[in-house]
């Protein structure tokens, strides 16, 4: 048993949620500081809507050169930073003038934003889900691909071969628990724990699929939902945190503590939903290890 991977496995477990929720929470302050409180924010919308597409665009072009051809060097040649250069800079043109023709006739105001930021959430959204198939899947038909490989090879090798069935499986797997259990999970997610539009949930899908790449690029197994659901939290408790900010600036100062009934209808993020799915994190871990020693030992035993 090596406790020193355990460790470091179990250590990101609680680090990769954290940092989905502070990534979340400065992404989201960025574009409030930027865009939201602007006077002209269509305007502003149309300047830095761009500018965060061709990033999102180039750093993730520079991630699949790096690591999604086959026979990729080791180390930097520069060829990495020419294409995802080119590439950000063409999305980054693209999307100024499709955001100049949506932006035509809009009134300057908050609702307005919801239409140009459809574009930056399809993207993140996009990679996120990428970043879920590097890492989540992985995690799940890796020790099948183990398997395959000693049973095939008589012994277990450092760098196992992924046979095409076994990536088939995997991907029939996780489109079936989608299809059959995710709705619940996309209603609290997306709904119940705190409002999201598509500017917060732009912010959310970004800091967890970077996350999720980084983590996927050190060799570190993570859940993306546990750090999609940190960046709900953090774009909630920021945003819980920025309301009560401005209203202490508009009366002057901070006002007396409120009565808890009060201070509990002015959260943003629902504590209920906060406890339960840090319960469950918690516990799911330690009983699902559990769970496996008892049906080893039974097969053991039936094995005898």
């Amino acid at each position: 048993m090596h406790w020193d991977r355990l460790a470091a496995i179990a250590a990101t477990w609680v680090v990769s949620p954290i940092a989905g929720a502070v990534l979340a929470a400065a992404i989201l302050a960025l574009l409030e500081r930027l865009v939201v409180r602007r006077d002209d924010k269509i305007a502003a919308a149309c300047t830095w809507v761009p500018v965060l597409i061709g990033t999102m665009t180039g750093v993730f072009s520079f991630y699949l050169v790096l690591k999604g051809f086959p026979g990729h060097a080791p180390y930097l040649s520069g060829l990495e930073f020419l294409v995802g250069a080119a590439l950000g800079l063409g999305s980054w043109a693209g999307s100024r003038q499709l955001l100049r023709r949506q932006s035509a006739g809009l009134e300057n105001r908050k609702r307005s934003l919801k239409l140009l930021f459809r574009l930056p959430l399809i993207l993140s959204a996009a990679i996120l889900s990428f970043a879920h198939g590097a890492n989540d899947v992985a995690n799940a038909v890796g020790p099948l691909a183990a398997i395959v490989e000693a049973l095939s090879g008589g012994h277990p090798s450092a760098f196992v071969a992924f046979p095409v069935w076994v990536v088939v499986i995997g991907a029939l797997g996780i489109s079936a628990g989608l299809s059959l259990f995710g709705p619940k999970l996309v209603r609290l997610v997306g709904d119940e724990i705190t409002r999201l539009n598509p500017l917060r949930a732009s912010c959310v899908a970004l800091a967890a699929g970077i996350i999720v790449i980084v983590a996927s690029m050190a060799g570190m197994p993570v859940s993306s939902t546990h750090i999609t659901i940190g960046g709900v939290f953090g774009v909630g408790f920021f945003r819980e945190w920025d309301h009560e900010r401005r209203l202490d600036k508009a009366r002057g100062g901070p006002a007396k503590r409120l009565p808890a009934e009060e201070r509990a209808r002015r959260h943003l993020v629902r504590r209920s939903h906060f406890l339960t799915i840090v319960a469950a994190w918690v516990v799911t871990v330690p009983a699902a290890a559990v769970l496996a020693a008892v049906i080893c030992l039974v097969l053991q035993a039936l094995a005898r």
